[in-house]
This record gives structure tokens, sequence and C-alpha cells, in this order.
């Protein structure tokens, strides 16, 4: 009975995630706010339902009780952050938030799958930086002095990064985390905001020359610290929002050659980019070696199929950093390519959605921090599937929300938030110029109606 229970879960639970994908990107479309919001309140309802039935899967396959007090402390997580946002940001983006809890919902299932410690640790995270993002929008909307703190969002990131280059030590070949904490992704944040602060107020070429300093002193700290992922990251960023700033794609073209000059440089210089390069090009040949882990990751994404194995039925244990860096090769093994598909289209939806709240912020500041955080978004989910599934060399990134890691998801979180205040700002910036339109409207008719009058 158990046997047919999970082979019976595995579709349930794609059909639970191919409605939700199709809601994600057919309530952008809904016009109307009544339906929209049915549409919202129906993503909740396939969230509930895909996790009590992983959940359950998970519990019969395992009988150990901590599955089941996971499951109900994870529901009331959920439960209290919709509630919250519901509450004190009557104007925030649901789809955003279903979509956030969505992407971790998947992350706590194969989580526990994996091992329910982790998975505990990552809901502390999750409770903790979702405690901390309630007052970011807040913050957004108050804190208008953030604009002029240009210099210090630069010295906090150079300064972080270099202190971890010079004291942390090197583990799965980088130097990555000080005292147990990644500060990249924290910098991540104010990288985008120096980026932002900086090209808001000024886009000449002198401008642009300061800027792509301060940007090479944190890239090349990176490389330097062998954090590739991050790297590629935050130079996406700079190109992305140079050319968004200042609309010339001189600027967008000569930034392409010189990433591409410099990662070839540092093939040469470093020995660790060569060893990714070459179990990216042909993983079997050095499979005893660093081939090992793409090669378990392909066989696991391999062995899923479109369907998945179903969950417990496969083997995800046997890549190294499963719960990190390969997770979506876990996801593909047990849940299947049709299902991982389904996850990348919601990461895609969060994109657009984010893109799309950046088109309809005049504020120039806050639109540049809107595509600086989506676009580091978009790269990194980029990133991680594409090394998992070998079609870019692997860079050591892990899957926003859904892998485990406490800086990682801790920054996530906020970004979210952040994108949250500048949605909520807009909103109110639409309500206001709404209201002054009507205003103007009826001035117009008044004076209008009083020509008449006169007339007559």
């Amino acid at each position: 009975m158990i046997n047919v229970i999970v082979e019976l879960s595995k579709y349930i639970i794609l059909t639970l995630m191919i409605v939700y994908t199709f809601h994600c990107f057919y309530a952008v479309r809904q016009p109307d706010n009544d339906e929209r919001n049915e549409l919202l309140q129906r993503q909740l309802t396939l969230i509930f339902s895909m996790d009590f039935m992983a959940f359950l899967v998970i519990y019969l396959k395992t009988f150990d009780f901590k599955v089941v007090q996971f499951y109900v402390e994870m529901l009331g997580f959920f439960a209290i952050i919709q509630i919250l946002y519901r509450i004190f940001y009557k104007k925030a983006s649901l789809l955003l938030l279903n979509n956030m809890c969505m992407l971790l919902s998947i992350g706590f299932i194969m989580l526990c799958r994996l091992d329910i410690t982790t998975a505990n640790k990552q809901l502390l995270i999750a409770s903790a930086a979702n405690i901390i993002a309630l007052v970011i929008p807040v913050m957004i909307r108050k804190m208008r002095f953030l604009r002029k703190l240009t210099w210090i969002y630069a010295a906090i990131g150079i300064i972080l990064l270099a202190a971890v280059f010079v004291l942390a030590r090197t583990s799965y070949g980088a130097k990555l985390s000080l005292l147990g904490v990644q500060p990249s992704e924290a910098i991540k944040i104010t990288f985008v905001f120096f980026l932002a602060s900086f090209l808001s107020r000024d886009i000449s070429f002198r401008a642009v020359i300061q800027v792509s300093v301060v940007a090479a002193l944190h890239v090349g700290i990176l490389v330097l610290s062998r954090d590739l992922g991050s790297a590629v990251i935050f130079f996406a960023a700079y190109l992305v929002m140079v050319f968004v700033a200042t609309r010339n794609a001189g600027y967008l073209a000569l930034g392409i050659a010189g990433g591409s000059a410099a990662s070839v440089v540092a093939y040469h210089l470093f020995g660790h980019v060569r060893q990714r390069v070459s179990a990216w090009k042909d993983p079997m040949a050095v499979y005893q070696n660093e081939g090992y882990q793409i090669v378990q990751s392909l066989f696991a994404i391999g062995t899923g199929g479109w369907f998945g194995m179903g969950l417990c039925q496969g083997s995800p244990e046997s890549i190294p950093v499963v719960k990190n860096d390969f997770i979506f090769s876990a996801i593909c093994e047990e849940l299947g390519g049709i299902f991982a598909i389904c996850l990348i289209l919601v990461c895609m939806s969060f994109f657009l959605m984010i893109v799309n709240i950046a088109l309809r912020i005049i504020n120039p500041f806050y639109k540049l921090i809107a595509l600086g955080l989506g676009t580091e978004y978009a790269f990194q989910v980029f990133l991680t599937i594409g090394g998992a599934s070998k079609f870019i060399p692997m860079t050591g990134v892990t899957l926003p929300l859904v892998s485990y890691g406490g800086s990682s998801v801790l920054s996530t979180i906020i970004m979210l938030a952040i994108i949250q205040g500048l949605y909520i700002l807009r909103e109110d910036e639409d309500e206001e110029f709404e209201k002054r339109r009507k205003e103007a409207v009826q001035r117009i008719r008044a004076r209008e109606e009083a020509g008449r009058t006169g007339q007559i």
C-alpha cells in the first residue's frame, strides 16, 4: 500500500506544481483584481496540498515522527508569514510572497528527505530572516537618506571581502566564509546599492570609470578568493546596471569583451579554474577526481527522467554537496524533469515580476536597485542549474531559497523584502497619481460648469 501511495504521489505533486506554475503567469495577465486575488488564494491551496502529499510520503518511508513535527512547524511558519504581510502591508505583492513560499517549500521537502537536522536549521534561518524582512519595506519608505551612503556601501563591500580573502580558510577550493557566515551574500545587496546610488546621480564617462574601478575591486577580490560564482554574479549586475543607467551599448560591449578576456586570463592563472573547465568538458575523463560531482549529478538527472523516481526512491546522497550546490539534481531524480522545468519557470516568473516592478518605478535610484537585485537573482539561478546540468562549468553557488545555506537564504529573503518595499512604494505613487488626476479632472469640470453658468 505504501508503495502505491509513493508511486501515485509523484504524479499528484507534479500536477499541483504544473497548475501552480500556470497560475504564476496567468495571475500577472489578469486585469480583474477579484479574479487575481482568487488565483493567488488557489496558489496557497496548491502549496499546502503539495506539502501535505510530500511530507506524507516522507513519513511513510521513514516513520520518523520528527518529519511530522517539522511539517507542523513549517505550516505554522508559512501561515504566520502570509497573515503578517496581509496585516502590515495590504499593498504587498502576494504573487512574490507565494513564489517565495513555494521555493522554500521545495527546499524544505528535499532537505527533510535528505537530512531532517539540516531542514530544521533551514527553517530556523528562514524564520529569523523573515522577521527581519518584515521591517524592510518600512525602511525603504522612510529612510530616504539611503541614496546618500554611496561610498559607505563601497567601503563595507571591499573591507568585508578583503577580510574573507585574508582570514578565511579554504573550503572546497575557495575562501567563502568567515566565522560561519558568507559575507559575499550580504555584499550582493550593498554592491547594488552602491551602483544605484552612484549612477542615479551621475552617468558621465568619469562616473562610469569610478564605478568600474570599485566594481573591479569587488570582483577581483572574489576571483583571488576563488569564489568564481559570486564574481560572475557581481559582474553581471554591474554590466546590466551601467547599461540601463547610461543606455550606452558601447559600455555593455566593452564590459562583455573585458569579462571574456579576464576569463581567459583566470583560466591560465588559476589551476582551480582549469579543473572546473576540465570537469565540464569531459567529466568522465576525470571521473575519479574533479569530474566526480558532475558525473553523479548527470546520473541523477538522467535516472529521474520526466516523472522522477518518487520521494525517497532515489539515491541523491551519492552526489557530493547535494544539499548545497547540487540540490537541483536531487529534485530531477526524485520529482522528475517536468517538475524541474516548472521550478525553472517559477524562478523565471520571479525575475520577470521584479523587472516589471523596476520598469514601473520612476525614481532612478529605486529602479536601478530593483534591476540589480533581479539580475543577481536570475544569474544565481542560471549558474546553479547550468552547473548541475553541465550546461556551464560548475561555479559553486546555491539555488536561492531551495538549497541549504544560511547566508544565502537570509540575503535572498532580504532582497525580496526590498523588492516588496519598492513594489509598495510604486503602488503608493500610482495611488497618489490617480488621486491627483481625479482632482485635476474635477477642477476642469468645475471650470467648464462655471463657464457655462456665466454664459447663461
